[in-house]
């Protein structure tokens, strides 16, 4: 862990520098996932590519960096699930059918989402969506071999892990990244069992491809869980008390 703060503290030096703040955070990066200069150039790298062009359900972190992306699925009838406020007010699904075109760019707002999206249970998500195609995330820094270092909450890795456990996502599913070139790490670093390591990571000037990912099989480690995540987080409570019912892992 002392590790992973040296490695935030440095990378988030060089990404004040490009950052845009946030109303509500400033530039703590600790808090929120920040918007950068080039964010456009690395999202269009992100919508030409296979994984975009081949997905009709998207998952879509609720990131600064992604706001554009959300708009741009729902231009292209994608439909978009993704979680908002630390996934306490659950997940949410936008459905550009039944969102009025001209509210679009609101509805991939954080608070436009919530006036046009629909709340959905797990077990919603479980009985009344197919599959999830694509996963896409902002982060706090990344390696060349797509391993992540978030905000230090491992909200993108519970996600992961609860549509894994519900059978909306599989190992085959991919999952990428948005960065600035400055978040791009050099250096080795190695996933924990629970980590989800991006298939693709988007940049400003490069799109990297990264060779057999590791895709955890393991849903919620729940002896590892932190108590306050399951405390705070009812999509997580929720499958909690569903797990009797799943087939095990």
């Amino acid at each position: 862990m002392d590790h992973k703060s040296s490695v935030r503290e440095r990378v988030f030096g060089q990404l004040r520098k490009v950052a845009y703040a946030d109303s509500r955070f400033h530039f703590d990066f600790g808090e929120f996932i920040a918007d950068f200069q080039g964010s456009e150039q690395a999202l269009e790298r992100l919508v030409n590519h296979r994984f975009y062009q081949q997905a009709q359900v998207v998952f879509i972190t609720p990131d600064n960096c992604l706001e554009m992306l959300r708009y741009r699925a729902l231009q292209d009838g994608k439909r978009i699930l993704m979680t908002t406020y630390s996934i306490k007010r659950g997940f949410w699904l936008l459905d550009p059918d039944t969102i009025a075109p001209e509210r679009w760019l609101y509805a991939a707002t954080l608070d436009g989402m919530e006036r046009h999206g629909r709340p959905m249970t797990l077990a919603q998500i479980r009985d009344e969506l197919p599959g999830v195609d694509y996963m896409v995330t902002g982060t706090g820094a990344i390696n060349e071999d797509g391993v992540r270092f978030g905000k230090g909450h491992g909200f993108f890795d519970a996600e992961w892990g609860m549509l894994y456990r519900i059978g909306k996502i599989t190992t085959e599913t991919p999952a990428a990244a948005v960065v600035h070139d400055c978040q791009v790490l050099a250096e080795t670093l190695y996933p924990e069992v629970f980590d989800t390591v991006v298939d693709a990571i988007f940049t400003p000037t490069r799109t990297i491809e990264v060779a057999d990912p590791h895709k955890p099989t393991c849903g919620i480690v729940w002896d590892l869980l932190d108590p306050t995540m399951l405390a705070t987080i009812p999509p997580l409570r929720e499958l909690q008390r569903m797990e009797p019912q799943l087939p095990p892992l």
